[in-house]
């Protein structure tokens, strides 16, 4: 079921305007529960990893679609439509984590901005300077820019609020379950390599807007950003994640990348970007634009896609 363009405003003016509030249940945490259930019933079933982890992934992307698309046919109404798109993105409450530690560095309270920059993050948190903290925070909000925002829109754009779901589902289990180490190198194969492909037209539409927002918004470098993502991005490990990173380093003027520590173990991550202005909690004022900026661009282009076609 495609999504209309009220359907597709109304979605994101709620997430824009309400976030995510505690006292709503949300979607996501669900899908939390029911893939951590899932993890432990098909690791029980006796199947060898990687084939569990296979098939732990197509219950919990067949459940979460089955889910959706069920409420959208039992209750046919635009506002469950709206509810969905609501829910699946993540403008407002990425927003709201990243000013909790541009308050709390303002304040001159490293150790509140590390707490919530943990918030944010997987890293280990209890040493980072300012200088750690920012970078980690605007390197999150990059990520998770086209992670939590770009990409739910792209799919739903492609295949309304069940292929949105169903990217929701697929990010889920990457978190879950694609880690490196003993425990999920093979049972999280599927996840992780699932979410690459889900992501690899998303991050580098993410570095689109982002260059697009660069080119007219001042205080930003258009021409940095697009030399950043071509020249760094593909650097990263991670074939997705370098290019929003990439192109809003070089749209900032700051670098990214470098030392950080993950469970006490020290990784050295590629420089992106360009140094012109010192890493510090004023960088956020213009990453927010940017923030803010890309989704609405993106519902702009597909709204008038959506009116030609």
């Amino acid at each position: 079921m495609m999504v209309t363009p009220v359907q597709l405003c109304g979605g994101v003016a709620a997430d824009l305007l309400l976030g995510d509030p505690r006292w709503l249940p949300h979607p996501v945490v669900a899908m939390g529960k029911w893939a951590a259930w899932t993890e432990n019933a098909w690791r029980a079933s006796g199947l060898p990893a990687r084939a569990a982890g296979v098939a732990a992934w197509c219950s919990v992307v067949a459940a979460v679609c089955s889910v959706v698309g069920a409420t959208l046919l039992v209750v046919p109404a635009p506002y469950v439509q709206i509810y969905w798109i609501y829910s699946f993105l993540a403008v407002r409450s990425l927003d709201d984590h990243a000013r909790a530690v541009v308050r709390a560095l303002r304040a001159q309270d490293l150790a509140a901005a590390r707490a919530s920059v943990a918030m944010m993050v997987g890293r280990d948190t209890g040493h980072m300077t300012e200088h750690d903290v920012v970078r980690a925070m605007i390197e999150s909000v990059a990520e998770n820019l086209s992670d939590g925002v770009i990409a739910p829109l792209f799919w739903l754009v492609v295949g309304g609020p069940v292929a949105m779901a169903a990217y929701k589902a697929v990010n889920t289990l990457d978190s879950m379950f694609g880690h490196k180490n003993e425990r999920y190198r093979e049972f999280g194969w599927c996840s992780a390599r699932m979410d690459d492909l889900a992501n690899w037209i998303p991050s580098r539409l993410t570095a689109v807007s982002i260059w697009l927002t660069a080119l007219v918004v001042p205080g930003l470098w258009f021409q940095d950003s697009v030399r950043a993502t071509l020249q760094d991005a593909h650097r990263q490990p991670s074939p997705n994640s370098g290019y929003p990173e990439a192109a809003a380093a070089g749209a900032l003027g700051v670098q990214l990348g470098g030392t950080a520590y993950y469970k006490g173990v020290r990784v050295e991550k590629a420089r992106l970007g360009f140094e012109k202005r010192e890493l510090g909690p004023a960088v956020y004022g213009p990453m927010r634009v940017m923030l803010y900026a890309a989704p609405l661009m993106l519902c702009c282009i597909a709204v008038g896609g959506m009116r030609w076609l």
